[in-house]
């Protein structure tokens, strides 16, 4: 079983202690630092007087979008797949059907 490890996360100016795996360290600490990216943004333009909240609910709401979209593409790739399989088969079947019709 792998040790746990707690690190110190700062995300929008407050430390959060996380429990992790020692190998989703680099993970985590790139996320908090994204969070915080976008958190400067918001505040720099868009919502330059708005609570700290705000920008974390508008994280949240961008993040939870790009989520669903990912979500979304990998499970009609899938599909997609076997539709053009299946067109495949298709083809190579009416071809070899033209061609036995024609002897």
């Amino acid at each position: 079983m792998e040790e746990k490890l707690t690190i110190k996360v700062n995300i929008a100016e407050r430390m959060y202690p996380v429990k992790i795996n020692r190998n989703e360290e680099e993970k985590i600490r790139k996320a908090a630092k994204i969070l915080n990216e976008k958190i400067n943004q918001y505040k720099d333009k868009k919502f330059a007087n708005k609570d700290e909240q705000d920008f974390l609910a508008m994280i949240s709401l961008q993040l939870s979008i790009k989520l669903l979209d990912i979500e979304e593409k990998n499970t009609i790739q899938p599909i997609i797949q076997k539709v053009k399989n299946l067109e495949e088969k298709l083809r190579e079947y009416m071809e070899t059907e033209e061609r036995s019709l024609t002897y």
